[in-house]
C-alpha cells in the first residue's frame, strides 16, 4: 500500500508544482485556511486543484497566464481536491452559497467572496478564454502590481 501511496503522490506533485512554483502557497490543513481567510485587507484568490485530466490541464494553464497581468490578486492559495481534504472541506465553507466544484477559483475581496469560476466555466474551453475570464475579474477587483 505504501509503494502505491507514494507513487500516486509522485503523479500528483507536478500538478501541485505547477502552482507553487507561479506563487501560490499551499494550504494543507483546515487551520492554515484559517489563518489565510482570516485576513481581510485587499483581495485573496484561492484555486481549487483538481487532478481532473481535462479541467485541471485547462485551469493551471489559465491561471499562469492571468497571473500575467499587472492587476493580481494580493495573496494566491490553493488547496487540492481530493488530496487535502480537510483543508478543501473548510475552503469551501468560506464560499457561502456555491457548490462544491473542482477545479474552480474563488475572488475575496476585503473578505468578500466577489468572484467565482467553477468547473463548468472551465471544462470544454480553453487556458486562454479561461485566463480572460480571471483577468476580467482581477482588473475589476485587484490593485495593479508594480512588480
Amino acid at each position: 500500500m505504501s509503494l502505491e501511496l507514494d507513487f500516486y503522490q509522485m503523479m500528483i506533485q507536478p500538478m501541485r508544482d505547477e502552482l507553487t512554483s507561479i506563487g501560490f502557497q499551499e494550504l494543507r490543513s483546515p487551520e492554515e485556511v484559517d489563518a489565510v481567510m482570516a485576513e481581510k485587507t485587499g483581495t485573496t484568490f484561492v484555486v481549487v486543484n483538481s487532478v481532473c485530466g481535462c479541467a485541471g490541464g485547462i485551469a493551471r494553464p489559465a491561471v499562469a497566464m492571468a497571473l500575467r497581468n499587472d492587476r493580481r490578486p494580493d495573496r494566491l492559495v490553493t488547496v487540492f481536491a481530493g488530496q487535502d481534504k480537510e483543508a478543501t472541506a473548510r475552503a469551501r465553507e468560506y464560499f457561502v452559497g456555491q457548490p462544491p466544484s473542482s477545479p474552480s477559483f474563488f475572488l475575496f475581496k476585503d473578505g468578500a467572496l466577489v468572484g467565482v469560476l467553477h468547473r463548468s466555466d472551465i471544462e470544454g474551453s480553453t487556458p486562454e478564454r479561461v485566463s480572460e475570464k480571471l483577468v476580467a475579474l482581477f482588473n475589476e477587483h485587484c490593485e495593479p502590481k508594480t512588480n
